[in-house]
């Protein structure tokens, strides 16, 4: 049996658990031998200001999925993370074996691809030459500062900030959707801007090198929005 959870629910507009949640989570599949499995596509790679959600989070899972970030996604390319005790498990397979022989039977056509593995080196250099998951924890209060401002309009029902993450609920109109599908129209057709939506939540994850002049701007063509949709 296993859990698998986001650290933080990006998908669903950018939802970060009530505190204490990941703990417990984590003491209710260690008593019951349950396997707890982030899936930290979006909160890996420097997101929350961390290598990863489980640090942020001080939670360590039995198993973490990841891609994205990992190729600061110009190349596709995933992978997982595993326990040393599933680590253990799957190595004793080789009893018996050959010296050639395969521990786990799993594959796809892509697997080891050289380009995304070169892909993935190079991405995983930058991170630590330019220290940008720090840079990115450094940035989490003035990103917060600057986003929750946007609550003046009347139009925005719940700001949430973690990270360098940002998901804003706005006030829906006739079906559930629509007015998300109006923000985004508008941000990249009338304000140059590119942004995600999910239901009527904008969600933003902007890149770890933004700057404070550039989160400005940012809020600044959002507030443009904003009244627009008003």
């Amino acid at each position: 049996a296993a859990v698998i959870v986001e650290p933080v629910a990006g998908s669903t507009g950018v939802l970060a658990p009530p505190k204490g949640y990941l703990e417990r989570l984590r003491d209710i599949c260690t008593r019951h031998g349950i396997l707890l499995i982030f899936d930290e596509v979006i909160t890996g790679f420097g997101r929350l200001g961390s290598a990863f959600g489980a640090m942020r989070f001080s939670v360590t899972p039995d198993m973490i999925t990841f891609a994205k970030g990992v190729t600061n996604g110009a190349v596709p390319l995933g992978g997982v993370l595993v326990s040393d005790e599933i680590h253990a498990q799957i190595v004793s397979t080789r009893t018996g074996l050959p010296d050639h022989g395969i521990e786990l039977f799993h594959g796809y056509t892509y697997s080891g691809h050289p380009l995304a593995m070169a892909a993935g080196e190079a991405t995983l250099d930058l991170y630590a030459q330019e220290d940008l998951f720090a840079r990115a924890a450094a940035l989490e209060n003035p990103w917060a500062d600057a986003i929750h401002t946007l609550s003046e309009f009347g139009i925005v029902r719940d700001i949430r900030t973690i990270g360098l993450a940002a998901g804003i609920d706005l006030e829906p109109v006739a079906s559930p959707g629509a007015r998300g599908f109006q923000a985004v129209q508008s941000a990249f057709h009338t304000h140059d801007m590119m942004i995600r939506i999910t239901g009527d939540t904008i969600a933003l994850s902007p890149p770890l090198i933004i700057s404070e002049t550039e989160i400005a701007l940012l809020v600044e063509r959002l507030r443009r929005l904003l009244q627009q949709l008003e």
